[in-house]
């Protein structure tokens, strides 16, 4: 067994965490794409965080912001994992679009059109159970049209995006709303 990085290590030529878990130590780039070992690469999002729902928000904002959707779509994950399970849809829902922006930037058209229009029905479908149009600052609707609008143009222009230049305003108030 030999040391890979941030106590992980490689046994049986997979990466493992100290629990012995598969997990991927390589280095990834901005848009979570494996560099090669050694490579500095991104910091990357620890797992398993929780946090209070408003600074997920503002975390995965501050993310999206500096062109690292794949970063917040680990916000969004632990969010949706570690939240109420009345809320599960909304953060997964969420955490598709981090992702569907993340594809889009890479230039994989179709799995970044499939995942934005999957993240922005399951927003839907979860605010017209909830019926709360700001959970969290959230700006629902413009999150929902944003996703909408994004998808028709990456499969329009079927070019790659930049995710910076194009992430959501995901509150409806103040900075990054």
């Amino acid at each position: 067994m030999s040391s890979a990085s941030e106590g992980r290590a490689v046994m049986g030529g997979r990466d493992r965490d100290k629990e012995g878990r598969a997990r991927n130590a390589r280095p990834r780039d901005g848009l979570g794409r494996p560099l090669p070992y050694g490579d500095p690469g991104v910091a990357r999002q620890p797992e398993g965080v929780v946090r209070r729902p408003e600074d997920s928000v503002v975390e995965a904002q501050a993310l999206l912001d500096a062109g690292k959707p794949f970063h917040a779509h680990e916000v969004f994950e632990d969010a949706w994992k570690s939240g109420p399970e009345g809320e599960r849809g909304l953060w997964r829902g969420l955490a598709q679009l981090a992702v569907g922006l993340t594809h889009a930037a890479r230039g994989n058209v179709t799995g970044g059109v499939r995942l934005l229009r999957r993240g922005a029905g399951a927003i839907e479908e979860w605010a017209a159970v909830d019926a709360r149009p700001h959970p969290y600052g959230l700006d629902l609707a413009g999150v929902v049209e944003w996703a909408r609008g994004l998808a028709s143009e990456v499969e329009r222009e079927a070019l790659p995006v930049d995710a910076a230049a194009r992430a959501p305003r995901l509150s409806s108030r103040g900075a990054g709303g």
